[in-house]
Formats: structure tokens, C-alpha cells, sequence
């Protein structure tokens, strides 16, 4: 028995005219392929569930979207971004027919059957440390307090007193620059900490 949300009846009568039948057809293919599917209104649009996300709809002025949680796994992908592998849809015909769509929905709802999940990207290397400028080098060796310091502080902070060097455009501004680390190093400041909130 095909389950409807009022709420989705209620997007899809407000939506504009011309995308009233992209929707309802969406919502027919959906359940027609997997028909314990459940709907729901998450963010604002249409969602259907079935052990756990499977698809969403949305309506906007100009256009509609469509697009499976899982779409990348799917065997033949649409194109489209992630929220909507069918691109954006004003009419009918830009939509695989129902035979074509129920597939898909069916193939969705195999995902979820076997528990399926999405792969995680894999993480991006950290940045390399940076290069600590000569000057700098040069005045920590001179200061065993500031040396203490700079050594404990996290690699982001490194980062901030380094680029803070680097960064400036004359010599003499790297200069002061250099001088001021060292006395807030010796301080045991991290170069922002006129911004960090008091304990």
C-alpha cells in the first residue's frame, strides 16, 4: 500500500505549474520501485526513506531537482551534481521514462537493503611544515624562552608566526616583525593572542 505524506501533496500543489508533473511523476516512479518507501519533509523538500535515506525532490522558481542519497554507487549514474544527479529539470523529457527511473529507484533501495555506504573521501595530506625564515632561526638560537615556546606551540600556530614573517614586503618590517615574535614567544603568546578568549 502506497504511504503519502500530506505535507509532500502540499509542496507539490504549491509548486509552480510547470513543475507539478516533474514531481508527480518523480513521486510515482519513487514508489512504484520501492514501495515501502516513506516520505518525509526534511530542509524544506520532499525526502523519501527506505532504511534509511534513498532520494529527494525539489521544487524552485525556474526548475526542479532530483537526486538518489546514493547516486554515485548507482549503475548508471546520471550527471549532475551530488543534490541532483539530473541536472536542472524544466520539463518532463530532460527525466528517464518511468520504466528507466523505477529501475533506478530500485537499484537505490538494493543499496540500502545491503547496507551499503557511501565511501568516504580519502583524507588530504597535511601541509608540510614551513620553512622557519633564517632571521627567525637566527633569534630563537639567541633566546631559550621564545625557543621553549615556539618549539610547544601547535603546527597551525607555527604556521601563523611564520607566515606572519614571511609575509611582510620590506626588510625592515620582516625585522620588526621578527623582534616582536620573539618577545611574545618569550611571553608564551601564540601570535594571535590578543584574540583568544580568556580562561
Amino acid at each position: 500500500m502506497v504511504t503519502t505524506d500530506p505535507r509532500v501533496d502540499a509542496y507539490i500543489r504549491n509548486a509552480a505549474p510547470f513543475a507539478r508533473p516533474i514531481l508527480a511523476h518523480i513521486r510515482k516512479s519513487v514508489h512504484a520501485g520501492c514501495p515501502d518507501v516513506e516520505e518525509t519533509m526534511k530542509w524544506s523538500f520532499p525526502h523519501f526513506v527506505y532504511k534509511g535515506m534513498l532520494c529527494s525532490m525539489a521544487s524552485f522558481k525556474a526548475h526542479c531537482t532530483f537526486g538518489f542519497w546514493k547516486g554515485s554507487l548507482l549503475e548508471v549514474p546520471p550527471n549532475g551534481t551530488s543534490m541532483s544527479q539530473f541536472g536542472r529539470i524544466t520539463s518532463l523529457d530532460q527525466l528517464p521514462g518511468s520504466k528507466e527511473l523505477t529501475r533506478l529507484v530500485r537499484q537505490a533501495a538494493a543499496l540500502n537493503d545491503d547496507g551499503v555506504k557511501i565511501p568516504r573521501p580519502e583524507r588530504t595530506a597535511a601541509k608540510p611544515a614551513p620553512k622557519v625564515p633564517a632571521g627567525l632561526e637566527k633569534a630563537l638560537k639567541a633566546n631559550a624562552a621564545a625557543s621553549t615556546t615556539f618549539k610547544a606551540l601547535s603546527p597551525s600556530h607555527t604556521r601563523e608566526y611564520i607566515e606572519w614573517i614571511t609575509e611582510a614586503k620590506t626588510e625592515s618590517t620582516q625585522k620588526k616583525r621578527i623582534a616582536t615574535t620573539i618577545e611574545w614567544l618569550a611571553e608564551g603568546k601564540s601570535r594571535n593572542w590578543k584574540y583568544e578568549r580568556k580562561r
